[in-house]
C-alpha cells in the first residue's frame, strides 16, 4: 500500500486489490448463450449503447442483474448508478414492461416472449469526487471511462450484467469501435476485422475478469518463462509509452517468476496501464486491480518516470503475487461469490495481507532492493498498522469488512496483513531449520485446493497448522482470529532483527499527512502555508508563510506540476545548492542557499545480532 499526497489538499491513495469470482461450470443446453453488443463508435452524451441478446426465459419475469460489488474492491459501488435508458423488447420489437426494483437490478414482465435488452452506460470516471480510500465513489481501476474516438476502459462488470439463474451461460461480447482504437486485452479476438472485435468466454465470472483498455494502439509484448505478457498504455499527451516501462517490467516480472517457481502456471497475462490527465472529468483513485491474467492501473500521467516506475514496481507486483492467493487458494465465500448479495471471507489476512508480503519479500529476494529498504519498509508497516486498531480480530474485520466499524479498517490488510505474513515465514523458517517459509505452505495449500476447490472458511487455520507447526496455529488463533496484537519485536528477532530509534530526512513540503505548502486553486499557484510552524527548510532559506513558490532550479512550478516537485524533493540531500524564486508582496524575487533537510526521530529496523545471521538469509534469500 502507498500514499501519495497530491495537490496538497488530498492524499491520492494505492489501494487494491481484487480476488476472483472462479465459479464452476454448470451443463447447459446447446448453443444457449448470452450475446452482448458494444457500440464505442456512436457515443452520444458520453454514454455508450449496449444490446444484450437474451437465451431462452422459460419464467414469466425475469431479472437482469449488474453487480453491487466486484470481489476484492471490498466497497459497495452499485454499477446500475450508471445504467440508463433500461429497455426489452421482444422478438417482434414491442416493448416489455421493465421494473427497476433495487440500484441494480430490472424485473422483465412476459419474460418468456424476450429476445433482447439495451440500455446507455455512463462512465464512472467523469463522476468521481474527492481522492483516497474511501471518498473515490468507484476505485478507478475497478471504474470505466468513455473518452469518444480516444480511450474506453472497459471493466466488464461495469457494462455487462446477468439474467437471473444464467450466470453459467456462455457470453459473447461483440465490441465495434473505430479503426484508430486498438483493444489491448488477455482474451482473443475471433474477428478479424479492424473495426470490431469478437470475444467468447465460457461464463459471467470469466467475461468480467477480463478487462480492455480501448486506445491508440500503444503495446509491448514479451514472454517470460513460457508466459507471454503485454502492456497496454494509454498516455493522454504521449508522455508515457509502453516500450519506455517496458525493460524495468521485464526485470520485475522475471524476478516474480523466478520467486514463484513452480507454483504458477498463467499462460498469458496484461497489464493496462491508464494514465490520468486529473482534469475534474478524469480518474483520480490511483492503484491497481488484478485479474486471474491481468492488472488494470491508474496514475497520474504527470508522475516522473522514475516514480512511475517505481509505482509499477510496487503495485503490479502486488497484483500479479493474487496468482497465488485468492487465484488458486480461496475460500468458498470468493468461489461462489455473489455480486450483488455478497458474503465476504474471514481470510483477507491471507487474501491480501500474505500477498503484500510476498510484493515485498520478492525484491529483497530477487536483489531489486536491498536489504536496508526492506527492513524499512517493514517498519513503516508496524508504524501504520499500530495507528488503526490492534485490537479488533483481523477475521472479525475480513468477514465484515462492508460495514462500520470493519470498513474503516480495511486499509489494515496491506499493513497489518503483510506483517503475519512476514511473522508465519519466520515461525516456519525457524522450526524448518530455515528450510522452508510461508512461500512453501502456499505451495501446499495451492496443491490440496487450487483453483477449482474451494475451503470452508473456519476450517482453513486448521488446514495450515496440519501443513506447518503447532507454533503457527497458536499464532493464528492468538493474533489473527483473536484480539492480541502482535508482539512484532518477538518474531523479528528470531532473525536478529531488532527495533532501533534513529534520525530520519522527512520531505520539505510535508510532515506526515500535513502539508506546509497549499494552491490558489484560480491561479494555480503554489503557496507557503501563513500562519504554521515552518522547518527548518524554510527557516534556513528565509522563506515566510504566505510566500508564493515560483520555481526551483530554474524550473516553474503550479499546480499543474506540483506532484513532480514534491517527488523531485525527494531526491534532495543536505547542503545541496539551491535556488528558490519567490514571490512576497507582489515582488519576485530570488533566494539561494544551501538545503536543510527536516529530520524527525523514528523507530527503524536493523540485523544486529550475528548469531541469527543463517535464519537471517534463509528467510530473506532462500
Amino acid at each position: 500500500m502507498k500514499r501519495i499526497f497530491f495537490a496538497l489538499a488530498f492524499a491520492s491513495v494505492f489501494w487494491s486489490c481484487k480476488t476472483a469470482g472462479t465459479g464452476t461450470t454448470m451443463s447447459k443446453p446447446a448453443m444457449e448463450k448470452v450475446a452482448v453488443a458494444i457500440d464505442l463508435n456512436n457515443v452520444k452524451e458520453d454514454k455508450v449503447m449496449v444490446v444484450v441478446t437474451s437465451p431462452k426465459i422459460s419464467l414469466d419475469e425475469v431479472t437482469y442483474s449488474v453487480p453491487k460489488i466486484v470481489p476484492g474492491t471490498y466497497s459497495i459501488d452499485d454499477y446500475g448508478k450508471y445504467i440508463e435508458d433500461f429497455k426489452a423488447f421482444d422478438s417482434k420489437g414491442t416493448l416489455l414492461s421493465t421494473t427497476k426494483t433495487d440500484e441494480n437490478t430490472w424485473t422483465i414482465k412476459n419474460a418468456k416472449t424476450l429476445a433482447k435488452i439495451t440500455y446507455l452506460v455512463n462512465d464512472t470516471f467523469d463522476t468521481e469526487k474527492g481522492s483516497g480510500f474511501g471518498n473515490i465513489d468507484i476505485f478507478s481501476p475497478a471504474g470505466t471511462n468513455i473518452d469518444a474516438g480516444k480511450n474506453f476502459m472497459l471493466n466488464m462488470h461495469g457494462f455487462v450484467g446477468y439474467f437471473q439463474d444464467k450466470k453459467d451461460l456462455p457470453y459473447t461480447v461483440s465490441i465495434s469501435h473505430p479503426e484508430t482504437l486498438w483493444g489491448a486485452t488477455s482474451m482473443t479476438d475471433m474477428d478479424s476485422s479492424t473495426t470490431n472485435d469478437l470475444f467468447t468466454t465460457a461464463r459471467y465470472a470469466e467475461l468480467v475478469e477480463n478487462p480492455i483498455m480501448y486506445a491508440k494502439p500503444d503495446y509491448t509484448t514479451f514472454t517470460v518463462d513460457g508466459m507471454e505478457i503485454l502492456i497496454g498504455v494509454y498516455s493522454p499527451s504521449g508522455k508515457v509509452t509502453a516500450e519506455s516501462i517496458t525493460p524495468e517490467m521485464k526485470t520485475m516480472m522475471t524476478a516474480q517468476k523466478t520467486f514463484l517457481g513452480k507454483i504458477n502456471a498463467t499462460k498469458k497475462y496484461s497489464v493496462l496501464l491508464y494514465l490520468s490527465s486529473l482534469t475534474p472529468t478524469d480518474a483520480k483513485g490511483f492503484g491497481a486491480l488484478e485479474h486471474p491474467t491481468a492488472t488494470t492501473v491508474v496514475l497520474p500521467e504527470m508522475m516522473p518516470k522514475a516514480e512511475l516506475v517505481k509505482s509499477m514496481q510496487d503495485v503490479v507486483s502486488h497484483e500479479f503475487f493474487h496468482i497465488v492467493t485468492p487465484l488458486s487458494i480461496h475460500s468458498k465465500e470468493i468461489h461462489y461469490f455473489d455480486y450483488n448479495t455478497p458474503k465476504m471471507s474471514q481470510h483477507l489476512w491471507m487474501y491480501e495481507g500474505v500477498t503484500e508480503y510476498f510484493a515485498n519479500l520478492f525484491q529483497i529476494n530477487q536483489g531489486l532492493i536491498t536489504e536496508q529498504e526492506f527492513y524499512t519498509r517493514m517498519s513503516e508497516k508496524i508504524e501504520h498498522a499500530n495507528a488503526m486498531n490492534d485490537t479488533m480480530p483481523f477475521t472479525t474485520m475480513s468477514a465484515n469488512v462492508l460495514t462500520e466499524p470493519y470498513k474503516e479498517q480495511y486499509l489494515n490488510v496491506y499493513e497489518k496483513g503483510a506483517l503475519i505474513g512476514m511473522c508465519l515465514d519466520i515461525i516456519i523458517r525457524e522450526k524448518s531449520n530455515g528450510q522452508r517459509g510461508i512461500l512453501d505452505l502456499m505451495q501446499k495449500l495451492s496443491t490440496e485446493y487450487g483453483a477449482a476447490k474451494p475451503f470452508n472458511d473456519e476450517e482453513l487455520f486448521a488446514k495450515i497448522t496440519s501443513l506447518t507447526y503447532p507454533e503457527v496455529g497458536t499464532f493464528l488463533t492468538t493474533y489473527v482470529s483473536g484480539a492480541t496484537p502482535i508482539p512484532y519485536e518477538t518474531y523479528l528477532s528470531k532473525v536478529g532483527v531488532t527495533k532501533s530509534m534513529k534520525q530520519v530526512p522527512g520531505n520539505v513540503f510535508l510532515k506526515g499527512q500535513t502539508p506546509y505548502i497549499t494552491v490558489d486553486q484560480k491561479t494555480k499557484e503554489i503557496i507557503v502555508i501563513p500562519a504554521i510552524e515552518l522547518n527548518d527548510f524554510y527557516k534556513n532559506l528565509g522563506i515566510k508563510g504566505g510566500d508564493i513558490l515560483v520555481s526551483i532550479n530554474d524550473k516553474s512550478y503550479s499546480l499543474d506540476n506540483i506532484y513532480e516537485m514534491i517527488t523531485i524533493s525527494q531526491t534532495w540531500k543536505e547542503n545541496d545548492s539551491i535556488s528558490i524564486k519567490i514571490k512576497r508582496d507582489g515582488k519576485e524575487q530570488v533566494i539561494k542557499g544551501k538545503v536543510k533537510l527536516p529530520y524527525e526521530e523514528k523507530e527503524g529496523l536493523n540485523a544486529t545480532d550475528t548469531t541469527k545471521t543463517t535464519l537471517k538469509e534463509a528467510w530473506l534469500k532462500a
